[in-house]
């Protein structure tokens, strides 16, 4: 399950960005509009955004409609809680069984807690 948790004070657009993800994922685009997000990562502003947005051939007038109505910025604020209230400080951040994984780490570092996972089961 993927959660939001922009890094407000890194990214200072990242929470509109993270709704915008959201409202192309209304039309069936969210990982399009993720991975461009990502990938884009120093041109988070709002016009740059509409424009990737544009690019996936979105529907803009439900798009704009969607993200400068704020429509899903209360889930956005909310998986950040959650976040931060699960003890996640940076991204990625992953859990596997309630176990905490944080940072860009090798496969094997997954592979070991999911074993781990499965071997209590």
């Amino acid at each position: 399950m993927f959660k939001d948790f922009p890094l407000d004070n890194i990214h200072p657009h990242a929470r509109k960005a993270a709704e915008a993800a959201r409202c192309a994922g209304d039309q069936n685009k969210f990982w399009e509009l993720h991975d461009a997000l990502f990938a884009n990562a120093s041109a988070l502003d709002l016009a740059n955004v509409k424009k990737l947005a544009t690019d996936l051939k979105l529907d803009m007038t439900q798009f704009n409609t969607c993200v400068d109505s704020g429509k899903h910025a209360a889930a956005v604020t909310k998986d950040a809680t959650e976040g931060a209230d699960a003890g996640v400080s940076g991204t990625p951040a992953f859990f596997i069984n309630g176990r905490p994984l944080s940072g860009a780490l090798p496969f094997a570092s997954f592979q070991e807690a999911i074993e781990e996972a499965l071997a209590a089961q």
